[in-house]
């Protein structure tokens, strides 16, 4: 998986890149817990639910099913009386699909479900530039850790402030 900072870095860059009339603070808070989220299929473990079934990690949390049925609930919670409930759906929706989609880009772990409940396999991309972040705390706080931070500056920080910049500089060019 990539890390929490790595989700949340895409989310925000997609927030300011596409929906920056929606990008408050708060609403970046949510997004990128929408981002997240579907890590918190490690809590599977406690129950023993192993990593390969589809409720475990990578699993039916990493679909665009998911995504698409957690970031609309998300929005009904929060926003659902904003006019522009739908541009906030929409957000969210993005957020949290984008986690799936950075973890299969990742060294590491066993693919991710994408396609639940259509297709079970789990999946990664050709390009596995993002290195795997450990799932403990006290292993992040390590060399591992900062390697993967440096991997996410430069394979998701950096691509996400070039999403940005283009979309603002398109918004401008339009706007004149």
């Amino acid at each position: 998986m990539a890390s929490v900072f790595g989700h949340v870095m895409a989310s925000t860059a997609i927030g300011f890149a596409f929906f920056p009339k929606q990008s408050t603070f708060k609403i970046l808070a949510v997004a990128g817990f929408c981002a997240f989220a579907p890590d918190l299929d490690i809590l599977a473990f406690n129950f023993g639910i192993a990593y390969e079934n589809i409720w475990g990690h990578r699993g039916a949390s990493h679909s665009i099913f998911f995504a698409l049925v957690f970031g609309l609930a998300m929005a009904a919670v929060f926003y659902r009386n904003r006019a522009d409930f739908w541009k906030i759906a929409l957000l969210f929706i993005l957020a949290t699909v984008s986690h799936p989609l950075l973890d299969a880009c990742t060294t590491g772990g066993r693919g991710v479900a994408l396609f639940f409940p259509i297709d079970n396999s789990r999946i990664f991309f050709p390009f596995r530039k993002i290195l795997v972040s450990p799932i403990s705390p006290g292993d992040f706080f390590s060399d591992w850790g900062l390697q993967v931070l440096g991997s996410e500056l430069i394979w998701i920080a950096l691509p996400g402030l070039f999403l940005v910049l283009i979309c603002n500089f398109f918004r401008k060019i339009q706007a004149n």
